[in-house]
């Protein structure tokens, strides 16, 4: 005859609760078991078996997920202005709601590129732009089907954080004791010479050349002596600062495709696109972004400019300044919807307009952008709350982050 175990049994073998013992029963993760004529649950060996497999594969799944967070970077875990990864839930409950269904989702300034992976499936062909050439390489990284050697990258990527540089170079002359410590700015300078010296000789693809200078730059924003930009570093710096040290990029290569990339004016790039859903996320006020990352620009290029100034920036970086940062912001966006091809138009911006000083002050206001939508369809207006980030000079009440959408006649 079969072993017969009572609840408290189960419950005291494999110190679970009771309650999570019923949810089980009651998801159907193990089978119900008989009750005797007093009401009591019967336990028998399969029910033993169910449940060290159920405990087994929850501790599997739990271990791998650890390991994925341990070895990985995923794309939205770095700082940058203007990132959207905090409003995603709102933009998928509206595109849910009022968008769907939809097979190309082109988001025209990706910035972090957090948008766009919230929709890059297997369903869906994703195109993502931007200006800056260091989140052009950053897309290639996560969003390109190019092939690349997995093993070969992490392999290179323990080879790099293992070097150990002995003479100074660009970065440590420039950068050394300002937004890195020297110790850092040397390693980051020996790593990305690396890099380009691998590309250079053919023993790495374009596809990977970005993997490995994305891990870097990723690696750089958790040790910079920042805010979580480089308009400016700090003025006292850790001598003792945690070493740099770069992991591998979690890239969900299943769903790659048909995904397009582009580094290009968004005002151009509208008029040879063709999308269901277009995404729109302008610069807000007169903070240019050429500004902010100029450093991170200067990485992902490697001509090692001549720097200037107290703050270290590239002399000229007219070519990645932006429109929507001046006064001609209202005229450069009725342009670019004018020129939409798509079903839908998706509009972030917020109600800074005459909020903050000067630069935080949004180029567009509310009526410019509802009255330039509406040229073009149906205009739905959502919102939500949002943290504003400040230099201090602003006092920002109110704060809202907006989504207008413009179903396109």
């Amino acid at each position: 005859m079969d072993t017969i175990y009572r609840t408290k049994d189960i419950l005291e073998n494999f110190n679970i609760s009771r309650q999570t013992l019923y949810n089980w029963i009651s998801n159907d993760l193990i089978s119900k078991p008989n009750t005797d004529w007093r009401g009591w649950r019967i336990w028998e060996e399969k029910h033993i078996e169910e449940i060290n497999k159920l405990i087994e594969e929850k501790k599997a799944k739990s271990e791998s997920k650890q390991n994925k967070i341990d070895k990985f970077v995923q794309i939205h875990s770095r700082r940058y202005l203007g990132s959207k990864y905090k409003l995603i839930p709102l933009i998928k409950k509206v595109i849910k709601k009022e968008c769907e269904p939809f097979t190309t989702f082109a988001d025209i300034f990706a910035g972090t590129g957090v948008v766009a992976d919230t929709f890059n499936s297997a369903n869906t062909k994703v195109i993502v732009n931007d200006i800056l050439y260091s989140n052009y390489i950053i897309y290639n990284a996560f969003f390109s089907n190019e092939s690349y050697d997995k093993t070969k990258v992490k392999q290179l990527i323990n080879q790099l954080n293992n070097i150990k540089p002995k003479d100074d170079n660009y970065f440590s002359i420039n950068f050394g004791d300002t937004y890195f410590s020297y110790d850092n700015a040397r390693k980051i300078g020996e790593i990305r010479e690396t890099i380009e010296n691998l590309a250079n000789s053919n023993v790495i693809n374009f596809r990977e050349k970005a993997i490995l200078i994305t891990s870097l730059i990723y690696a750089m924003d958790k040790v910079a002596n920042t805010c979580g930009h480089y308009d400016a570093f700090r003025k006292t710096i850790d001598s003792g600062a945690t070493p740099i040290e770069l992991l591998v990029p979690y890239i969900k290569d299943e769903t790659n495709k048909n995904n397009e990339i582009y580094k290009v004016d968004a005002n151009v790039l509208v008029r040879e696109l063709k999308a269901d859903i277009i995404y729109i996320d302008t610069p807000y006020n007169s903070r240019q972004y050429s500004d902010s990352y100029h450093l991170l620009e200067n990485v992902a290029k490697w001509e090692k400019p001549p720097v200037v100034g107290v703050a270290r920036k590239m002399a000229d970086r007219s070519d990645i300044k932006s429109d929507y940062c001046t006064k001609k912001a209202p005229v450069v966006f009725k342009d670019l919807i004018d020129n939409c091809n798509c079903k839908y138009i998706i509009v972030s911006y917020n109600n800074m307009a005459q909020k903050g000083d000067g630069r935080s002050n949004a180029k567009i206001s509310d009526d410019e952008i509802i009255e330039t939508l509406q040229s073009r369809g149906t205009v739905k207006i959502f919102d939500e709350d949002y943290k504003y980030f400040t230099a201090g000079k602003s006092t920002i009440e109110e704060h809202k982050e907006r989504l207008f959408l413009c179903k396109v006649n």
